[in-house]
């Protein structure tokens, strides 16, 4: 399986079932989505910045409500955790996480999640090999949050999101916040992430990588 990131909450996960892009944004993000093909377009809640499906060439199943799915043989649990400040009934939103079963890897998106889950949700996402998780604060998780929620969740894999990009016209906090907080120096990125179930790292390990364009 191959996983490729092209910024904000924007991956696309390609294995030998099928593609699956999550969270695909219009422009006025800052930042500009190639045009991308896809059997499954996974979305975390109705924002522009989140569910710009106009950016996907193809024929493809959105998978935007709480469920569990099988296309392709790709398995995909949607799970609705709510977003947003819940002092303003104009910031808070409805949001959904994906479980996303791809090559018998479990990779889980958290979407615009702005809390520590409790307990009894993370046990409600089974067990996860890949986090796909917001780091840069503001209506997501920050720093400390995604910190916590990566020890909860206990993945093989982390890989951080939505996050200060040069361009991006959302204020949210740089990476390095997040690594620092995780106690990681090094800041390389990789272009993309090709993993097998096998290859699976023993610990929790933090995989950046770079923003497409």
């Amino acid at each position: 399986m191959e996983i490729i990131w092209y910024g904000h909450a924007c991956f696309r996960l390609k294995g030998r079932q099928g593609t699956v892009v999550t969270d695909p944004y219009d422009k006025s993000v800052g930042l500009t989505l190639p045009s991308l093909k896809a059997d499954i377009v996974t979305i975390s809640h109705a924002s522009s910045h989140h569910s710009y499906v106009a950016a996907i060439k193809s024929d493809f199943k959105v998978i935007d409500s709480p469920g569990e799915y099988e296309i392709n043989d790709i398995f995909v649990t949607a799970i609705n955790m709510q977003a947003g400040s819940k002092e303003s009934k104009d910031n808070a939103s409805a949001n959904n996480i994906f479980v996303i079963d791809l090559e018998d890897i479990k990779i889980c998106h958290l979407g615009d999640l702005n809390h520590v889950p409790t307990q009894n949700q993370v046990e409600d996402m089974g067990n996860i090999d890949i986090l796909l998780v917001p780091v840069g604060g503001k209506q997501a998780l920050n720093a400390v949050q995604a910190a916590e929620v990566i020890s909860l969740i206990e993945p093989y894999l982390v890989i951080p999101m939505h996050y200060e990009l040069p361009g991006l016209k959302v204020e949210l906090d740089p990476v390095s916040k997040f690594l620092k907080e995780m106690g990681l120096t090094k800041s390389e990125t990789i272009d993309s992430l090709k993993i097998v179930q096998t290859g699976l790292p023993e610990e929790t390990q933090i995989v950046l990588l770079d923003a497409k364009q």
